[in-house]
C-alpha cells in the first residue's frame, strides 16, 4: 500500500464513530492506520537494507500481543478510553492487512519467518513506484481513497447543513 493506509483510517473511524462518541476516536484511527510505517525513518536513516515490513513494527504478532495488554489495562484502569484504545489497534491491524494484499508481511513473528502475501507486484518497470502505480491492486487503494473523499464529502454536507438550519 501507497497511499491509502490514511484513507482507509478515516473510513475506520468514520464508522467507529457512528457506533461510539468516546472522544478521540477518528484521531486514535488516523495515527493507528499509518504508524506501523513511521519505520520508514529508520529505514531510510541505516539506509534501506532491511525491508521495514521486516521490522518489529510490521509484526502483526506484536501489535497483537501488545493491544490484548493494553486493553487489559485500559480496560481496567480507564475503561472510558477502550473504545479509543479498541480503535487504534484495529487501525493498526487493518494497516497490516492492507500490507498483506501486495507486500511480504511476517504474520507469525518471531515464531516463524514467512513471509504471507496475496499477490506479488512484479519489478515491470526500473521504478519500483511506478510498477506499483501500474499494478491492479493499485486500483483498490484508489477505490478506498475515493470512499474516503466520499464519505468525507456527504459528512460535511450533513454537518454544514445543520449548522445553517
Amino acid at each position: 500500500m501507497l497511499i491509502a493506509h490514511l484513507p482507509a483510517g478515516y473510513l475506520l473511524g468514520s464508522a467507529a464513530r457512528q457506533r461510539s462518541a468516546a472522544p478521540g476516536i477518528m484521531t486514535a484511527a488516523l495515527i493507528g492506520s499509518v504508524l506501523p510505517d513511521f519505520d520508514m525513518v529508520y529505514f531510510f536513516l541505516t539506509g534501506g537494507k532491511i525491508h521495514h515490513h521486516d521490522y518489529v513494527s510490521h509484526w502483526p504478532l506484536f501489535w497483537l500481543g501488545f493491544a490484548a495488554t493494553a486493553l487489559l489495562a485500559i480496560g481496567r484502569l480507564a475503561p472510558d478510553r477502550l473504545p479509543t484504545a479498541a480503535v487504534f489497534f484495529a487501525a493498526v491491524m487493518l494497516h497490516m492487512v492492507m500490507d498483506t494484499v501486495a507486500a511480504p508481511m511476517l504474520w507469525l513473528a518471531p515464531f516463524d519467518w514467512s513471509k504471507f502475501e496475496l499477490t506479488t507486484v512484479p519489478a515491470t518497470y526500473s521504478n519500483w513506484v511506478v510498477s506499483f502505480m501500474l499494478h491492479w491492486t493499485f486500483a483498490l487503494e484508489l477505490l478506498i481513497c475515493v470512499t474516503a473523499l466520499i464519505v468525507a464529502v456527504c459528512r460535511n454536507r450533513r454537518v454544514g447543513g445543520r449548522q445553517q438550519a
